[in-house]
């Protein structure tokens, strides 16, 4: 099997194979722009959003209830957090991967591996190096953030070990479903409603990033402020690196902060379900911080070649 020659000036981060065609991808084309038309399909674009929002909440509200199910019936618990619909929610949020792909496919015809990247596949190689790279920064600010006061409650050994499981396993794939749903789906579907590219990036960005931090359902300022910086920063590296895999890496270290909450016996239930009216402090913008640094470092490498395309035009098959 032939690979093609590596083109020089390919930043370290992205360094592999040329991109190869995927289907219903045009070359030349950024990756937000990869949905975009001659005609911006509004209407197909806000029904694919309404789609995308409708299985976000409807996956959750199954596994959640069918957890709810396990546990009052087969393990006797009615507390309303438990391990068990901690793992049931990021399972859902996980399914939010195939189902992206699936509606980019029947509603745009666009191939569904272009979703990953630009090269048609996801790229564990920019998986690793992203994860080398800022993974120690980023899990180092979450933890000064998640030690910083919170209120403690009792952890039965068994519920230690699954909620730590969860957070090493399964939580990942949490963080890689919102990705590949809102700075996936989303940012591809609002990114080409604009005539231009740059000002479907605009756009891109701030609908997602706005929209998903409201979804968080808090408006203190500070942890506002950080939904703002992780989510605007995870959809300006997608558009740099052409891909989501730094995105996901980035997201899923900053979400160990769960996981290191509840090594510390806080109530990760409680703080969950108190969303709405918990207070921030400036210590929550620490992780702002790490995820700003990683943003602009992935931009400086970045720069020489700008953000990564679907084909070199010419090439195209």
């Amino acid at each position: 099997m032939t690979t093609t020659q590596q083109p020089s000036g390919q930043p370290w981060l992205l360094r592999e194979d040329l991109p190869s065609p995927s289907r219903g991808v045009p070359a030349g084309v950024e990756y937000h722009r990869v949905l975009a038309g001659e005609r911006r399909r509004i209407p197909r674009g806000l029904l694919t959003i309404v789609l995308l929002l409708v299985g976000f909440v409807a996956f959750s509200v199954v596994f959640i209830e069918a957890a709810k199910v396990i546990d009052r019936e087969v393990l006797g618990r009615d507390e309303s957090f438990t391990p068990l619909r901690h793992v049931a929610g990021s399972l859902s949020l996980a399914l939010l991967i195939p189902y992206s792909m699936l509606l980019q496919r029947v509603l745009y015809g666009v191939s569904p591996g272009s979703l990953h990247s630009v090269t048609g596949r996801f790229r564990f190689d920019v998986l690793g190096r992203t994860l080398v790279l800022f993974g120690p920064l980023v899990l180092v600010a979450v933890g000064i953030s998640a030690t910083q006061g919170g209120t403690t409650t009792t952890w039965t050994q068994a519920d230690l070990i699954v909620m730590f499981l969860s957070g090493l396993l399964v939580s990942p794939l949490a963080a890689a479903g919102e990705e590949y749903g809102f700075r996936g789906l989303m940012f591809r579907v609002v990114g080409g409603w604009a005539r231009s590219a740059r000002a479907g990036l605009v756009a891109g960005v701030v609908v997602t990033t706005v929209l998903f931090s409201l979804m968080h359902g808090t408006l203190d300022p500070y942890l506002l402020t950080s939904y703002l910086v992780l989510f605007g920063s995870m959809a300006i590296v997608t558009w740099r690196t052409g891909g989501l895999e730094v995105a996901v890496v980035l997201h899923s270290v900053y979400n160990l902060a769960l996981l290191l909450a509840t090594t510390l016996h806080l109530d990760v239930g409680g703080e969950l379900e108190s969303r709405a009216t918990a207070v921030g402090s400036p210590v929550s913008l620490v992780p702002s911080a790490a995820i700003i640094l990683a943003t602009g470092v992935v931009w400086l490498m970045t720069r020489t070649s700008g953000p990564a395309r679907t084909l070199p035009r010419g090439d195209e098959r």
